[in-house]
């Protein structure tokens, strides 16, 4: 058995989820405060919220990420874990994540693979995480160095990239059928707003453009026909949004958002730094600029995205996730 903590903020972490524990062998449990997906094919424990209480001390003093004093959510919470770990005995457990459910997990004698974030994590509270951990798995490919920052020796020795981690096989860089925009936003909060879209669409006449996601877009169970559709795809620097245009090797135009420990932005600066079909913009660019945008967009070679994801990146973790369970890897 087992076990994978999910956060619950956003829809990434989720999505990646289901792509390992799809791609594990032993039977994988899911410990989350989201609700059951439908996808999920192993058993599954509903975790109470913590953020609801008062927030005295959150951090212990810089030493971890969110530890409320006197929070009746976080004590419910981590007893509800410690209870699974206790009764279910795992050999593995995955917290992607979480610095304080990762200790909780090896506090109780279960090796801990945790799931890496991109950006600086040289805080006290990722270090402690990242050193009790046997594994830290990357989504992002090796070649993509300074993904993550602030990694002990030690750790970097522990840390596995094993290419962007999506929900869809690769598809072949065919010719989209028309000159359409597809912006891409997240669960996690964006910039891209309905008027910002609007606005960039008048200011590009002859290209269609279609809006997902965030807090102003459509919403769609299986986006691949969209994406596929698609010359040239915007979206923020998230590993998830990029993990998908990668699949679709589409070229786009990054935006990174604003995220604690420079997350999005370190992406941001290491994928315009390499060889990716990609315009990274530090800011949404202005309305005029967009059609020079586009058109360069559109020229770059979507089928370079082969490199960031050649659709094993799934398998790769859960290989990782099953010899730390056996015991080959500490």
């Amino acid at each position: 058995m087992i076990g994978y903590y999910i956060h619950h903020h956003g829809a990434g972490h989720l999505t990646r989820a289901i792509a390992v524990a799809k791609a594990c062998t032993t039977t994988v449990t899911g410990l989350s405060s989201l609700p059951r997906p439908a996808q999920w094919d192993g058993p599954w424990i509903d975790l109470p919220m913590d953020d609801g209480d008062a927030a005295a001390d959150v951090d212990a003093h810089e030493r971890l990420h969110w530890v409320p004093i006197s929070s009746a959510g976080l004590a419910d919470r981590m007893a509800a874990v410690a209870a699974w770990i206790a009764a279910a005995r795992p050999t593995a457990f995955v917290a992607d994540v979480s610095v304080e459910v990762s200790l909780l997990a090896r506090l109780q004698g279960v090796p801990v693979v945790t799931m890496a974030l991109p950006g600086l994590r040289a805080d006290a509270a990722h270090a402690l995480g990242f050193d009790v951990s046997a594994a830290i798995v990357a989504a992002w490919p090796e070649e993509a160095t300074g993904t993550l920052q602030g990694l002990s020796p030690a750790a970097e020795r522990r840390l596995h990239p094993v290419g962007a981690i999506s929900r869809f096989a690769p598809e072949a860089g065919t010719a989209p059928p028309g000159r359409r925009v597809l912006v891409l936003a997240g669960r996690g909060g964006d910039d891209f707003t309905a008027e910002t879209v609007a606005a960039a669409a008048a200011a590009t006449p002859g290209w269609t453009w279609r809006h997902l996601g965030g807090t102003s877009g459509d919403w769609v169970e299986d986006p691949r026909v969209l994406l596929a559709e698609s010359a040239v795809i915007v979206c923020a620097a998230g590993q998830s949004a990029l993990a998908d245009v990668a699949a679709a090797r589409r070229p786009a135009i990054v935006v990174p958002g604003k995220r604690p420990f420079d997350e999005q932005g370190t992406t941001a600066r290491v994928l315009a730094h390499g060889d990716w079909p990609v315009i990274v913009r530090p800011a949404l660019p202005a309305h005029e600029e967009w059609p020079v945008l586009l058109e360069q967009a559109a020229a770059l070679d979507g089928d370079r995205w082969a490199r960031w994801n050649d659709g094993l990146g799934a398998q790769r973790a859960a290989d990782i996730v099953e010899r730390v369970a056996r015991g080959e890897i500490r």
